[in-house]
């Protein structure tokens, strides 16, 4: 039988309704400690059984509670607590809770020491009042940014105007402790923001200008350098004349004027219009090539992007890099460091130079090639590509370089990369390289070098700035040298001909059936290649083109007899018509060695008359 004793209403304040099924109530005991027991677990939590978590006062039958009786806190977790225990809980837990909202939301206010107990059971759950903490101090952090931020300018805006006044005092005691206070000021953003005007930054230049004191100088500059950090401070130190006054500190003994100095000067080259000028003008240039003689990598690579920058577009740049000795330097730091970010704006220097007829020479002396051999090894596919373009300008005057085996054995293996980029410079730096020099050529055949190319040209399909460099390397491979004749065969050999034959249809340029045309002569000198250049109709095509680029060479000489004026020669992209005549006659007079050919060759001339 379940019932509600009188005592137990007025207990629950009369809002009390059991959540769970009727279940039979024992004594008046038991139903008190059971209130007590969910008046307790409700802690924190945010679920109450009445207006407070305190736990009400008992009358009537208090002194009767059995002091000793057990309940249950949790399912699998038993713990005994006394009336009285309780009741002493709940009123701490009562008392404390503004202490626990402080102690989440702002510790700082708590009495060090201090002990607050927790409401949790389930440690890794976290209660309400933990879960707003992390906003409400981020909430409180921004406040207290915002209001030292608005202090921070308006005391930087109070002070301009008298700083101003010392940075341009005669007494260099006073105009150190002002640029000193003004760098102190450019280190918080919002003051930064405050003195980034043209007249403290002008105030600072002239200071840099006219002082041999360091810590001026050490002031100034450090300043220059927060404020190169934006668009406006850029603004002011290059209207200010203050690239003179950079380039100016990059003498400077002291490592971190130094630092200060090209760090700005950076900055300007990369942000500022009208920097780079400035920069040449100034001398800079010189100096910047000077400083690659030392020896911080961070720093190298600041003043190797510097020259980059200089350098790229302009040929007057590249000649005072070459005056000044830089190719040396910049060699000798690909040969002696190893930090990837240094060698790839080193690389990035040599890249520009490398297209340079003055600097190329200059490169290749210095031992560039080799050294550019080595990175090629390199697990930054970044620098890899440098060293691969620079290479490939350089090759074209390094054919007669000695000590290059590493390099083209590396070469032959690149052939056989996914990258597009990779290939095609590999290519085109063995086409360089093997033209009329016999050592080259033996290394790389050694290297199968042969099947490579030609299983790149398969590859390569269309893109003719693959398939064109890769049939010139075949062209030199196959011609003037002991292997030339086992070269010969092994194009052959690995299905090489058919593909080679088919560059010969449009719509291939003429640079590449220029190439096309002189390695097929070079093959047709091989017996055993007569039979399949005639199967895969090179013979006809040979015939085509020479009709095509002889009529084409009459008709231009016919138009300029009748205008009176000298026989230009006859051009198409780049490339002279005489020499596909001469080209086409010269692998055909080979290929007629053979009787069947002749005979083929008669038939296509018959049926060209008819």
């Amino acid at each position: 039988m379940s019932y509600q004793s009188p005592q137990n209403r007025s207990m629950s304040h009369g809002n009390y309704q059991g959540s769970g099924p009727d279940v039979p109530m024992g004594s008046s005991k038991e139903q008190t400690l059971l209130w007590q027991q969910n008046n307790y677990l409700a802690g924190d939590s945010g679920i109450h059984s009445g207006a407070t978590t305190q736990a009400p006062s008992l009358t009537g039958k208090e002194e009767e509670l059995d002091n000793d009786l057990m309940f249950e806190l949790d399912p699998g977790f038993s713990q005994g607590f006394t009336q009285e225990q309780v009741e002493e809980m709940n009123q701490q837990l009562s008392q404390t809770r503004s202490q626990r909202v402080r102690a989440a939301m702002f510790p700082e206010t708590l009495e060090e020491g201090i002990e607050i107990p927790s409401t949790q059971f389930n440690q890794g759950q976290a209660s309400a009042v933990q879960r707003l903490a992390e906003p409400s101090q981020m909430l409180k952090h921004a406040v207290v940014n915002l209001i030292n931020y608005q202090d921070d300018a308006d005391l930087a805006t109070r002070a301009i105007p008298e700083l101003i006044k010392l940075l341009n005092d005669e007494d260099q005691v006073v105009v150190s402790k002002a640029a000193m206070m003004v760098h102190q000021l450019s280190k918080k953003e919002a003051s930064r923001h405050a003195i980034m005007n043209l007249e403290i930054v002008e105030a600072l230049v002239r200071a840099i200008s006219n002082s041999n004191d360091l810590e001026t100088t050490k002031g100034a500059v450090g300043t220059l350098h927060n404020l190169s950090h934006h668009r406006q401070g850029l603004l002011a130190i290059f209207k200010s004349g203050g690239i003179p006054a950079l380039v100016k500190l990059l003498s400077s003994p002291v490592e971190s004027v130094l630092f200060y100095a090209i760090t700005t000067l950076h900055n300007l080259l990369l942000h500022q219009e009208g920097s780079k000028m400035a920069v040449r003008v100034a001398g800079g240039l010189q100096k910047m090539v000077a400083l690659l003689q030392r020896n911080n990598v961070k720093f190298l690579a600041i003043v190797t992007d510097c020259l980059q920058i200089l350098a790229y577009g302009n040929q007057e740049s590249k000649l005072i890099i070459l005056a000044s000795q830089g190719p040396a330097e910049l060699v000798r730091i690909m040969r002696s460091y190893d930090y990837e970010k240094l060698l790839w704006t080193t690389s990035r220097v040599l890249k520009v130079l490398s297209v340079c007829a003055s600097n190329k020479p200059a490169i290749v002396e210095a031992g560039g090639m080799q050294v550019l051999a080595v990175h090629l090894r390199s697990q930054s596919q970044r620098l890899v590509q440098n060293c691969l373009w620079t290479l490939r300008n350089l090759s074209d005057a390094g054919t007669k370089v000695d000590g290059l085996e590493g390099l083209l054995q590396g070469l032959v293996q690149l052939l056989g990369s996914t990258d597009i980029n990779v290939v095609t410079c590999a290519a085109g730096i063995l086409s360089n390289l093997t033209c009329n020099n016999q050592r080259n050529k033996i290394i790389v055949c050694q290297a199968e070098g042969i099947e490579e190319l030609v299983r790149t040209i398969i590859s390569a399909g269309d893109r003719e700035e693959i398939t064109e460099p890769a049939v010139c390397a075949l062209r030199h491979l196959t011609s003037r040298h002991p292997e030339s004749e086992i070269a010969q065969h092994t194009v052959r050999l690995y299905y090489g001909i058919q593909v080679i034959v088919k560059l010969l249809h449009p719509p291939s340029r003429w640079p590449l059936v220029k190439a096309v045309i002189g390695l097929i002569r070079n093959l047709a000198l091989c017996q055993a290649n007569h039979a399949p250049l005639r199967d895969h109709g090179a013979i006809h095509h040979l015939v085509r083109l020479l009709m095509r680029a002889f009529q084409d060479t009459q008709r231009q000489r016919s138009s300029v007899s009748s205008t009176g004026n000298t026989t230009p020669a006859l051009y198409a992209d780049g490339v002279r018509m005489e020499e596909i005549v001469e080209g086409t006659v010269g692998a055909l007079h080979i290929l007629a060695r053979e009787s069947h050919n002749r005979a083929i060759i008669r038939g296509q001339r018959r049926s060209r008359d008819d």
